[in-house]
C-alpha cells in the first residue's frame, strides 16, 4: 500500500505544467520608427498634392523705361541773344548811353540795373558794335533757373581805328510758369569750349581682296557718285539699300574719288571715300567723305 501511495505522488508531480520564461519583442514598435513612416507617408501626400496644384512660375523681366523730357531752349536762347546784343553795345555819347540804360531795364533784375551804373564810364572813347553771338549751351541749375554760356563779337571803334574782340561770358536766366524771363546774374568771364585734339585713327588698305575686285568696286563707285547729286529715290534705290543715303537733288558735277580705302570683311568690302565735286552754283570744290558697306549679289549695291 506504501509503494502504490508514492507511484501515485510521483505521477502528480510529473503532470504539473512547468513555468516558462517569457520573450521580450524588440525593435518592431519603436517610437522613432513610427515617426519615421508617418514623415515618409506625409511626404508623399504632400508631394503628390504639389504635383496637383502646381502653379508654372515665370521669370518676370522688369524693364525700366526713362523717358527723357525735352526743354525747349528757344525761348532763353532768342532772350539772351537781344540781351547780350543790348550790353555789349555802346557809343561814346550821354543819350546813347541812356538810352542803353533803358534797354537793359527789359532784360535786368532792378539791383543788376544798379550794378551796372558804373560799367561805361562817362569819358568813354570807344564806339562798341555786336558782329555776333554764339550760344554754347542752356542748363537748367534749379526749377525755372538755368546758366547760359555764350561767345559775344564785338567790333570796337576809336578814333576811327577798327579792331576787333572776342570774349565768352555766363550768365544766369529765371524763366517763370508763364514763360517771362529776367537776368538774375551779371554776364561773368567764363570757358569756351575749344577745338578737341582727338586723332581718329586712320583706317588702311589691307590688299584682303584682289586688283580686279578692286577696278570692279572703284568702276561702281565712279559711276554710282557720278548720278548721285541728281539721283532719284527711284533711281538710287538700283544702287543703294533703301535708307542708306538720302536723295540730296543738288547742282554737283562729279570730278573725282580722292584716295579710296578698300577692306573685305567675308562677303562685304568695306570703303573709306572722299568724293570731289564741283559745285556748280558757287563754284566751289566739294569734297564729301564716305563710309560704306558695299555687298555684291548680280550687281554690287551699297548696303550700308
Amino acid at each position: 500500500m506504501l509503494k502504490l501511495f508514492k507511484k501515485k505522488q510521483e505521477k502528480s508531480k510529473q503532470s504539473k505544467p512547468s513555468k516558462q520564461t517569457k520573450v521580450k519583442t524588440v525593435g518592431t514598435r519603436k517610437k522613432s520608427v513610427l515617426i519615421l513612416w508617418i514623415l515618409l507617408i506625409s511626404s508623399l501626400i504632400f508631394g503628390v498634392y504639389k504635383n496637383f496644384t502646381a502653379i508654372d512660375q515665370h521669370t518676370i523681366h522688369e524693364t525700366e523705361i526713362i523717358e527723357t523730357e525735352i526743354v525747349d531752349t528757344n525761348a532763353l536762347e532768342t532772350f539772351t541773344e537781344q540781351f547780350v546784343r543790348a550790353y555789349h553795345t555802346w557809343e561814346s555819347d550821354t543819350d546813347a548811353l541812356d538810352a542803353r540804360t533803358v534797354e537793359l531795364s527789359e532784360y535786368m533784375t532792378d539791383d543788376l540795373l544798379t550794378l551796372n551804373d558804373e560799367m561805361i564810364p562817362e569819358n568813354i572813347s570807344t564806339d562798341i558794335s555786336v558782329t555776333g553771338v554764339d550760344i554754347w549751351s542752356v542748363n537748367e541749375e534749379t526749377d525755372n533757373n538755368y546758366s547760359i554760356v555764350y561767345t559775344v563779337r564785338q567790333k570796337i571803334t576809336e578814333d576811327e581805328d577798327d579792331s576787333w574782340h572776342r570774349a565768352t561770358y555766363r550768365i544766369k536766366v529765371h524763366q517763370d510758369e508763364n514763360d517771362n524771363m529776367v537776368i538774375t546774374q551779371n554776364p561773368t568771364a567764363w570757358l569756351a569750349p575749344e577745338k578737341s585734339d582727338i586723332m581718329p585713327e586712320v583706317p588702311e588698305s589691307n590688299n584682303s581682296i584682289d586688283n580686279d575686285t578692286t577696278d570692279e568696286v572703284t568702276s561702281f563707285l565712279e559711276t554710282f557718285f557720278a548720278s548721285y547729286p541728281t539721283a532719284t529715290e527711284a533711281e538710287l534705290s538700283y544702287y543703294v539699300q533703301e535708307g542708306v543715303l538720302p536723295s540730296i537733288d543738288e547742282n554737283y558735277t562729279f570730278s573725282e574719288l580722292i584716295n579710296p580705302i578698300f577692306q573685305a570683311h567675308g562677303e562685304q568690302i568695306k570703303v573709306w571715300i572722299t568724293v570731289k565735286y564741283i559745285d556748280e552754283t558757287t563754284q566751289a570744290n566739294q569734297l564729301a567723305q564716305y563710309e560704306l558697306t558695299l555687298q555684291k549679289d548680280n550687281n554690287w549695291r551699297i548696303i550700308y
